[in-house]
């Protein structure tokens, strides 16, 4: 990876902006967490089959995913600070609407609306989490990255505290999460210029004294390629788990549904805690270093998963989720050091990909659990680590020739 200095510490009106970035990215992906836990409660409402709730979840995928790299692409040449606050707009009608929708037409729109919504929030805000890193890009996108990990944590359990017991309707009291979230944006969207003009400032520094590296066409395609098919391998292994890991554990011990949901919730707490230590450890060692531990780090453990008892299950799937928790932190910082100048472009690109890959996942998994039972399924997708060894065809773009 380029050469970047790492001795500029990040100074406290940034380490503010980094907070607020992260804190509105919680708040983001805690509102787009709510969505299934509405499920079982309008299904029955509206008598859906399985295949409609699955149609919801499309929906909201499709929307959240396609239209990311457009606003991504749109806002790199026609840079828009305040479209954080528009996207948070669009979750705020999609949330209500969801709430009080008396049809499932109207779940379909709602549903779209929310994740348009997270796809003009998440470019803009990902552009601006680099602007205030002075650098440490590890750190900034650790702090605000850790912001949707706890928003897709902490939402299970708000569900099951308020929407399973006050109903449908209460989805719209997360609207004052909406409206947090605009006004924490609108605290810090006027610094974006001047962290905007620090940044290329000294990003064209680098390039006059020859520390800023440009990539040939097909250096750039194979990396993003290869971070593509990284970040499918993990999320296929992390999906397994956030889909199915509760009905794994009830099939296999015989825990009950309460304990089973509390492990999953530390699961995804350790999650979240590997995207901060990654991008920390990322900082110091290297992204290429950093890829190698996150993705095929964590193979050993995932082979011996399957076989332990209930005690280590938790023990092991800590430690993996930590590690493969730092990895798109890392996979994202790879890809924006390959194109510099397309920032939103690539945010929009991977987080688009995240959305769509997760989805597509979550299905494979389910289907091959139909055929094989769920221990074999964690049995197979045990050797998805293994896919870590594409690594070695990533360019390492501190080692690139110039062009």
């Amino acid at each position: 990876m380029t050469a970047t200095t790492m001795s500029q510490p990040v100074s406290r009106a940034h380490l503010r902006v980094l907070v607020v970035l992260g804190a509105t990215h919680l708040l983001n992906d805690l509102i787009q967490a709510l969505i299934p836990a509405v499920y079982p409660i309008i299904k029955t409402s509206f008598d859906l089959d399985f295949i409609q709730i699955g149609i919801i979840t499309l929906t909201f995928h499709i929307a959240g995913s396609l239209f990311q790299p457009l606003v991504g692409h749109y806002t790199d040449k026609h840079p828009m600070p305040y479209s954080t606050i528009v996207g948070m707009v669009f979750s705020l009608v999609g949330l209500v609407s969801l709430a009080l929708s008396g049809s499932y037409t109207i779940i379909l729109v709602s549903v779209a609306l929310v994740g348009i919504g997270s796809s003009i929030y998440h470019p803009e805000a990902t552009r601006m989490a680099r602007y205030a890193s002075a650098h440490q890009q590890g750190l900034a996108q650790g702090i605000f990255q850790v912001g949707g990990q706890l928003g897709a944590a902490f939402a299970p359990l708000l569900a099951a505290f308020i929407i399973v017991r006050n109903g449908q309707t209460s989805l719209a009291w997360f609207g004052a999460l909406a409206l947090l979230a605009m006004a924490l944006m609108a605290s810090i969207v006027r610094q974006n210029k001047d962290l905007r003009d620090q940044f290329l400032s000294d990003s064209a520094e680098k390039a006059k004294t020859g520390s800023q590296t440009t990539y040939q066409p097909r250096v750039v395609w194979l990396g993003l390629i290869v971070l593509s098919v990284l970040m499918f391998s993990k999320l296929a292994y992390v999906e397994s788990f956030r889909s199915f890991y509760t009905f794994y554990l009830i099939e296999r011990f015989g825990i009950s549904i309460a304990a089973s949901q509390l492990m999953l919730f530390v699961l995804i707490m350790s999650s979240a805690t590997g995207v901060i230590l990654g991008g920390l450890m990322g900082d110091r060692i290297g992204r290429y270093a950093m890829l190698w531990l996150s993705i095929l780090g964590p193979l050993p453990l995932t082979l011996v998963l399957p076989y332990v008892d209930l005690t280590w299950t938790a023990i092991l799937t800590i430690l993996i989720n930590v590690m493969m928790g730092s990895a798109f932190a890392t996979i994202m910082i790879y890809a924006m050091e390959l194109v510099p100048s397309r920032i939103g472009l690539i945010g929009g690109v991977f987080y688009g990909l995240n959305f769509a890959f997760a989805g597509i996942a979550a299905a494979l998994v389910g289907g091959l659990s139909d055929v094989i039972g769920l221990e074999g399924a964690y049995r197979l997708c045990s050797f998805l680590p293994l896919a870590g060894l594409l690594t070695i065809l990533l360019p390492r773009i501190d080692l690139a020739r110039r062009t």
